[in-house]
């Protein structure tokens, strides 16, 4: 079963609230309209210039835009299975690829200091099964 257009939007709808809260310029307006709710949760990824940071902050943004990728694929791919389209032998290379892009993740993600929670997208009540 593919991924529905109301779980795509859902997706795009999580990921431009996350954009909202980590932009410089929208924090102060976001914190505003949301009355304390961020600080509830934990608090937003800001992106930090410094020449150090700036290599850990890309690094943490493209490895949390590949790790949602991978729990993506990895829900299809459980799709696919579960459905019975997918041999045997497509099955292994699935899973193998798989678990290589999750260990090359975290093995980037321990080259920059980032943990797999620090790649995590909040995506609340969302159902992707």
């Amino acid at each position: 079963m593919p991924v529905t257009a109301a779980e795509l939007r859902t997706l795009r709808d999580e990921l431009q609230r996350r954009m909202q809260v980590t932009n410089p310029i929208a924090v102060g307006k976001q914190r505003t309209s949301m009355k304390g709710a961020t600080r509830r949760r934990a608090a937003p990824m800001r992106w930090n210039p410094e020449p150090e940071d700036v290599q850990k902050s890309v690094a943490q943004l493209v490895l949390t835009i590949v790790e949602f990728l991978r729990k993506l694929m990895e829900r299809q791919a459980i799709r696919r299975m579960e459905q019975k389209t997918l041999t045997r032998k497509e099955v292994e290379a699935v899973g193998t690829a798989l678990m290589q892009l999750e260990r090359t993740i975290r093995e980037i993600g321990d080259k920059f200091g980032l943990t797999p929670d620090d790649l995590n997208l909040d995506l609340g009540a969302m159902k992707l099964m």
